[in-house]
């Protein structure tokens, strides 16, 4: 089978790989790039574990072919902190104990700063909402619901500027 070459930009960089070409892009981003932040965990979009965001656009990286990934701006949890600068939203988590086995962690905190960025003062439903496709096992999703909440106030009053 033959691989498929793909350009494109990634947290930022710009970044060439090969992919075969039934390959999702959730396993070139763990496999030919080395990011391994996105985590596969149910393998049929159900789950949010290995959200990204691709274009502007929050989706599982396990439903993409990787080649789809052709001349895109991808997301990922690796992009978000500035060095060892954590994002708010990391920070937060961490603070508010947002995360147990930390399996769902990664794909939480994109499908939120996706939120955040296109709604920077969600309510709590909004929140709710803006998480519901992504599944966590161990936590009852309070703790992830108001480190999501506690990171936007951080973002909105300053202290925690940080795209």
């Amino acid at each position: 089978m033959s691989r498929v070459h793909v350009t494109c930009t990634i947290n930022g960089d710009p970044v060439e790989f090969l992919c075969d070409g039934g390959q999702t892009l959730l396993d070139a981003l763990r496999d030919e790039v080395g990011l391994t932040g996105a985590k596969e965990g149910c393998g049929t979009g159900d789950c949010g574990t290995c959200s990204v965001v691709m274009d502007g656009r929050l989706l599982c990286s396990c439903l993409v072919l990787a080649a789809e990934a052709e001349g895109s701006i991808v997301s990922t949890v690796e992009g978000m902190a500035d060095g060892d600068d954590l994002h708010p939203l990391q920070q937060c988590f961490l603070e508010g104990a947002a995360l147990q086995c930390g399996i769902c962690t990664p794909g939480f905190l994109i499908a939120a700063k996706a939120l955040l960025d296109r709604n920077p003062d969600p309510t709590e439903t909004e929140v709710r909402y803006g998480l519901a496709g992504n599944l966590c096992r161990c936590t009852g999703y309070d703790k992830i619901v108001r480190s999501v909440m506690d990171a936007a106030k951080k973002i909105n009053a300053g202290t925690g500027d940080h795209h």
